[in-house]
């Protein structure tokens, strides 16, 4: 049974796309282990400095509409703030229709972005004060995950004697040897759906309109071979098929997102911050965003990428991790929990003896491994937004990638 008709047998059934988060605590991961002394101590808080006093009557240096404050190192209002702050983070480019020579007002900000642009430059305002903004933004998503991975409840099995060597079991060699050549022949085999992507096209003008369409159906051509392989591998894991099928078609939904993030870390390069797919073709920050994504999505996604690429998985450490996400008792419409909970079980136990074998002088290994899962919770809320975002654009996904993600038009 292929991916389109898994998809299509659950059609119509609803399932939030933004995952919940307990605020007390957020049970993930069952039956593993975490001992007391992986427990990192938080960052320390850097104090701000206070801001600048505003007598009321200030005017914006860019429209002379009133002002709010200073923004990127300029007096100026919400408006031209905001304004400067999407036209660097996309990059955008304006054409004025008046030869450039608009005189800047509150009527004319409206209608000449390329004057309104260069008035916040003559002014004064940063473009390396939106990106440091962003890069703040980053710091308190990296806190949140934090602050959940500080929450997370396991139920410890008893403590083992001291001493004792850990050991794979023969039945768990032969599943994590079952794993590495699953997603091997998976992503053997779509190498050979590569000619079928539309081609990256060469236009010179970035913003050309078809141009644009073009990388956004390559892009999403590339996530439909990513879905499908991430299916394939599913239906290979021992026990996945013990579930039933609505139970199946729930974890596939809820997890492929975050598998394919798994799949794209993998694939990052870090010499040239660049994710590769399909063998050889790369891609940057740029090209992401010239297919139509927002930076406020593509930065965590790179965020992400080299923070795996950091932590040197091997194949059987990804192959683990995968199965460990995919079977997660406390996804939207999961009706057997306990069933998923054991199978997940099975996966943790193995990763934590693989590790201690093949790692034994990184006690933080393993923990560190399960909170890169909490990490793809938060990761998979900012994908919802950027699904709704392209909604928004008018860009329709395609029907594969539509009923998996949950976007109904």
């Amino acid at each position: 049974m292929g991916p389109t008709q898994l998809a299509a047998q659950d059609h119509g059934k609803r399932v939030a796309s933004v995952f919940e988060m307990e605020e007390e605590g957020f049970s993930l991961f069952h039956g593993s282990e975490i001992p007391s002394e992986y427990t990192e101590n938080p960052p320390l808080k850097r104090k701000k400095g206070p801001a600048p006093k505003m007598l009321g009557n200030e005017v914006c240096s860019v429209c002379g509409d009133k002002a709010s404050g200073f923004h990127y190192n300029v007096l100026s209002c919400e408006g031209c703030k905001g304004f400067f702050r999407r036209s660097v983070i996309k990059g955008a480019q304006y054409v004025c229709k008046n030869g450039g020579k608009c005189e800047m007002d509150m009527y004319m900000r409206r209608k000449c972005q390329e004057c309104r642009l260069r008035k916040c430059q003559e002014a004064g305002m940063r473009e390396q004060c939106v990106l440091s903004e962003e890069q703040i933004r980053l710091k308190k998503l990296k806190k949140q995950e934090d602050d959940q991975a500080r929450t997370v409840v396991v139920r410890p099995n008893p403590p083992s004697p001291p001493n004792t060597p850990h050991k794979l079991t023969p039945e768990q060699l032969g599943m994590i040897e079952k794993l590495v050549a699953a997603q091997q022949q998976c992503n053997q085999r779509s190498f050979t759906d590569r000619l079928k992507v539309t081609p990256w096209p060469q236009a010179p003008d970035p913003h050309n309109r078809e141009a644009r369409q073009q990388r956004f159906a390559h892009f999403t051509e590339l996530a439909i071979i990513s879905v499908q392989e991430i299916v394939d591998f599913a239906k290979q894991l021992p026990g996945f098929l013990e579930l039933t099928r609505e139970d199946q078609i729930a974890l596939l939904k809820t997890s492929t997102i975050e598998v394919m993030l798994l799949e794209t870390s993998r694939r990052y390069n870090p010499e040239t911050e660049s994710i590769t797919f399909l063998k050889d073709l790369s891609y940057n920050r740029d090209d992401f965003a010239k297919a139509g994504l927002q930076f406020e999505f593509i930065n965590p996604i790179f965020e992400f990428s080299k923070g795996m690429n950091e932590l040197q998985l091997n194949d059987a450490e990804y192959a683990l991790l995968i199965a460990i996400n995919i079977f997660s008792a406390d996804r939207p419409n999961v009706q057997d929990q306990p069933l998923v909970e054991r199978l997940q079980h099975t996966y943790v136990e193995a990763l934590h003896s693989y590790i201690c074998i093949h790692r034994p002088n990184d006690h933080l290994m393993f923990p560190r491994m399960l909170m890169k899962l909490v990490s793809l919770r938060t990761l998979s809320s900012v994908h919802s937004e950027q699904v709704f975002a392209l909604r928004l654009q008018d860009k329709k996904l395609p029907p594969l990638l539509s009923e998996i993600w949950d976007v109904h038009e």
